[in-house]
């Protein structure tokens, strides 16, 4: 059955506790609205670690667009084997120069942002199969250490994110912006005073431009960027997420994970970080269900009693690849109504990520 392209809504992540009258109404009105979830990416490296620094194409990891003056200062952070680092810092040292060319610098930023460990929590997660973030399952207390919540000034949850390098936050570009959000790192229990978190707060947001624009199919291209004012600060609780490459391929039956704080049963939002496992799908088969709304831009997955809800928007879609989480969609958008028997749609992050490495890289 086709999707009715007139049936679909968008309903922006900033859903204050005064609005849900309104939001219950257009619900009742549409069943299709916007998710909202986190994502984000990087890959840990191994002992072939300055094989792929020295080759001609950077794998798995995120990177900053510029590294300081002071790359030694960086260097003493990471957490490497002495063998490798010493190989890494004459690397750095012989290859990273401001005139290099423009491959060379991302491979060597991109080991600056992999050396904190993308996609590889230091509280490993435990994901017990197909329960639902819609009357879901409580994660591993800060084993998801890239997830971020999009927070208000008063601290109601908007959406979600994923930390894909310290300076810098993907989520979906229907989460609408604006100067009194703040993004919450090292987060589990939103009720508690006693969590060490991070709120850090934004410089610039960047959406991709064909969002929305004439020509696009529905909802593609739902992928922003954000830019933090300072950095976070790495450890156990928080860490980024790999990326998946333009390249990689996660075939229909993956087994992946989605995460987020968005709603469990109506109108109601849980302070617990839920979690689901969710199969992946083809787009021929998610094309089932929406019918010509589904781009190549997206990414389907559920419809086997799983489903991500309002206020998931933007929060990520993780798949193992080579032992290590990497972002493969974020929440975009879905039915109303949220039913586990109908799948979800993520912006594909494979799709995206050109336009990601290209814009941090210019930013």
């Amino acid at each position: 059955m086709g999707a009715d392209q007139e049936g679909l809504r968008e309903t922006s992540c900033r859903l204050s506790p005064q609005k849900l009258l309104k939001v219950q109404q257009v619900r009742e009105q549409s069943p299709s609205w916007h998710l909202g979830r986190l994502s984000h990416r990087h890959r840990v490296w191994s002992s072939d670690l300055l094989t792929h620094l020295q080759g001609d194409k950077v794998r798995g990891a995120f990177w900053t667009p510029t590294l300081p003056s002071t790359s030694s200062k960086a260097l003493a952070r990471f957490s490497l084997a002495s063998s490798i680092k010493e190989a890494a810092v004459s690397l750095l040292e012989s290859s990273c120069k401001p005139t290099m060319a423009f491959l060379l610098i991302l491979s060597c930023l991109a080991f600056v942002g992999a050396a904190y460990g993308c996609g590889s929590p230091a509280i490993t997660p435990v994901v017990t199969g197909y329960s639902r973030i819609v009357n879901g399952e409580e994660a591993v207390p800060h084993s998801w250490p890239w997830q971020v919540s999009l927070q208000d000034e008063t601290g109601f949850h908007l959406g979600g994110g994923s930390l894909i390098n310290e300076y810098w936050v993907v989520t979906a570009a229907h989460c609408t912006m604006s100067s009194n959000i703040v993004l919450v790192l090292a987060e589990h229990d939103r009720s508690s005073n006693a969590e060490d978190i991070q709120k850090l707060e934004w410089e610039k947001f960047i959406q991709h431009p064909r969002y929305g624009s004439v020509g696009s199919i529905g909802h593609s291209y739902d992928i922003q960027l954000i830019k933090l004012v300072y950095p976070a600060k790495m450890g156990a609780h928080v860490s980024p997420v790999c990326m998946a490459e333009g390249h990689d391929d996660f075939p229909g039956g993956t087994m992946c994970v989605t995460s987020g704080w968005g709603m469990t049963d109506p109108w109601v939002f849980p302070d617990l970080l839920q979690q689901a496992a969710l199969p992946l799908l083809t787009n021929e088969e998610c094309k089932r269900t929406w019918g010509d709304t589904i781009s190549e831009e997206m990414i389907c997955a559920g419809a086997s009693g799983a489903s991500s809800c309002m206020g998931d928007s933007g929060s990520p879609l993780v798949c193992q690849k080579a032992g290590v989480w990497t972002l493969v969609g974020l929440v975009s958008w879905g039915n109303g109504y949220c039913p586990v028997d109908m799948p979800i749609v993520y912006a594909r992050v494979t799709a995206l990520r050109a336009w990601v490495d290209q814009t941090i890289a210019s930013n």
